[in-house]
């Protein structure tokens, strides 16, 4: 199947994060010229948004169920009426139908969930199963907390470099990403010089800082080498925890992208901490893009 026949499919339950992410689907859907995919699952918490419509000729789940995906494909019309848009809705629990349903998708993309000024800084489980466990790249949609969805604000996507550059899928769609948006892809790479270095003899100096610092630069150039020549990237060493250094760089990102390693033995995805982290904390959205060994 070619990748344009493969839709965006967005999780929706009727609150303002996953209707953001529909208008932001939409837009990346008729950027990429493939449709839009929005799927509710009836397993999740009841509707706390504008009061349903009433039939009570239906159960009152299905009448809500029904709002909800009509609301969502509404608004993506609205936003680009000229992408196909489908809907469904599935009796399951939310992550087990989108985890399946990244196994048809080009992408899936979910709103930020919280109601709280704590909650409001973290992704519930929902978002951390399916970002694990996906066969497909998972957009979540942080930032913004004015539930505006905003396209090319910034004017960069940003690749976090992981510890395995060669063949990265993740440095792949970062760069299609920028080439899409016509933007410049900022690749960072994070370092940090060992634990028992130290400043005493004159004569050795900077020497382990300076060899991190260059395999640093080297990784860079491996995760960057099937990148297009037309495409303008930035290369970037940062002496610093990952984790720290790309939630320092997603404050000038319109897409922070990591990638997320399969481990033998496990089901699907194990998110380690630097994707953790930022699936939790950056100021922009993050795409965590399944790699495989």
């Amino acid at each position: 199947m070619n990748r344009t026949d493969l839709p965006i499919v967005v999780g929706v339950d009727g609150s303002e994060p996953s209707l953001r992410a529909v208008d932001w689907a939409a837009d990346e859907a008729a950027l990429r010229g493939t449709s839009l995919r929005l799927v509710y699952a009836s397993l999740w918490e009841r509707y706390e948004g504008a009061s349903v419509a009433h039939d009570f000729g239906k159960p009152s789940e299905e009448v809500m169920a029904e709002d909800i995906v009509d609301t969502a494909e509404r608004r993506a019309r609205h936003r680009q009426p000229g992408i196909k848009v489908t809907t469904d809705v599935l009796p399951e629990e939310p992550e087990y139908v989108l985890v399946r349903e990244s196994r048809t998708a080009l992408a899936v993309v979910m709103g930020c969930r919280g109601r709280s000024s704590v909650a409001e800084a973290l992704l519930g489980s929902v978002g951390v199963m399916v970002a694990g466990h996906a066969h497909c790249p998972v957009i979540v949609l942080r930032g913004s907390h004015d539930n505006q969805a905003r396209s090319g604000a910034r004017g960069r996507i940003v690749l976090g470099v992981g510890e395995k550059p060669t063949g990265s899928a993740a440095a792949r769609f970062a760069a299609e990403e920028a080439l899409l948006r016509r933007v410049p892809l900022e690749a960072v790479r994070a370092w940090r010089r060992p634990a028992h270095a130290t400043t005493g003899h004159p004569l050795i100096v900077g020497e382990p800082a300076h060899q991190h610092e260059q395999e640093a630069g080297e990784a860079l150039a491996e995760a960057l080498r099937d990148v297009p020549a037309d495409l303008q990237v930035q290369r970037r060493t940062v002496e610093a925890r990952a984790r720290d250094a790309l939630l320092a760089a997603s404050h000038e990102a319109d897409l922070l992208v990591v990638g997320a390693r399969r481990r033998h033995g496990h089901f699907g995805l194990q998110l380690g901490r630097v994707a953790h982290g930022v699936l939790h904390h950056a100021a922009c959205p993050v795409a965590v893009v399944p790699e495989r060994d």
